[in-house]
């Protein structure tokens, strides 16, 4: 990103749903008021590479996804955000959205205050219950426990523990 293309507006941009995508890592990622270069690492491999030039990784669309993605996000609150995108995504894009968010909120072990806050924004603006949610927040869970590799004698790690989902 170029220094002077933080004075480029977002006119004439289209919020398309791959861009509310992007916008919305970025807040989580930016939610405790810095972002490490391990969140826009993650960003990046969420957002995954681009196969065109036969090379694996930042290409020249997501790049620009990115710079649009970064410029909407210092420009309006998390709150705008949600009430433009609300409307026009669908199901599966919220629920996209959802997990992608805890699981990069859960990457660094614990969630930070500032991150639940802001999922919990996302979830209301979605019209998504925590009830419905818990079962896609317990897997997340489950695949971020590094404690069952590290713990030998972890509760979960007892003969006869079994990993269950909860069901709404």
């Amino acid at each position: 990103m170029g220094l002077f293309d933080l004075f480029k507006g977002d006119k004439g941009e289209t919020m398309s749903p791959h861009l509310a995508f992007a916008i919305s890592l970025l807040y989580m990622s930016s939610s405790d008021g810095e972002m490490d270069p391990e969140e826009v690492g993650h960003i990046l491999a969420v957002l995954g590479g681009e196969e065109e030039s036969g090379i694996i990784g930042v290409g020249a669309n997501n790049r620009a996804l990115l710079d649009r993605a970064y410029r909407y996000r210092t420009k309006h609150t998390a709150e705008e955000f949600l009430r433009e995108i609300t409307p026009v995504l669908t199901d599966a894009q919220k629920m996209t959205i959802l997990v992608n968010l805890v699981d990069s909120s859960l990457a660094d072990g614990t969630p930070e205050r500032e991150e639940q806050e802001l999922f919990a924004k996302f979830l209301a603006a979605f019209g998504v219950s925590e009830e419905r949610f818990r079962p896609f927040f317990e897997v997340i869970a489950l695949k971020n426990d590094r404690s069952v590799f590290l713990k030998p004698n972890s509760p979960k790690n007892q003969p006869g523990y079994e990993v269950k989902l909860s069901s709404y």
